[in-house]
């Protein structure tokens, strides 16, 4: 498999992994989204977050996993709100893994 296939394999996985883990931390019905479309909200979640890791890899991976994913979760936050039980829940399991 040619690099770009194997990048290119890599993103498709990583976009259908992360609009799965997204779908419950969306709410629609209330604050900022709602009456937003959820699949716009989740295409501009997951493609924001694949974006910053194509980034992230392509310059080196300067910065630690950690800062990576702290500052990405703050500037998601700001635009969209995440249901607060759901990131409770992701953060937990992030924490016991790490």
């Amino acid at each position: 498999m040619s690099a770009s296939k194997g990048a290119s394999y890599f993103r498709r996985q990583f976009l259908e992994f992360l609009v799965e883990e997204c779908k419950d931390a969306v709410d629609v019905t209330k604050g900022k989204n709602h009456g937003l479309n959820e699949g716009v909200i989740l295409q501009f979640i997951v493609t924001s977050y694949v974006g910053i890791v194509e980034w992230w890899f392509k310059n080196g991976m300067l910065y630690p996993p950690h800062v990576m994913a702290e500052q990405a979760g703050i500037l998601l936050e700001e635009s969209i709100v995440f249901s607060k039980k759901k990131i409770l829940r992701h953060n937990s399991r992030k924490q016991k893994m790490g």
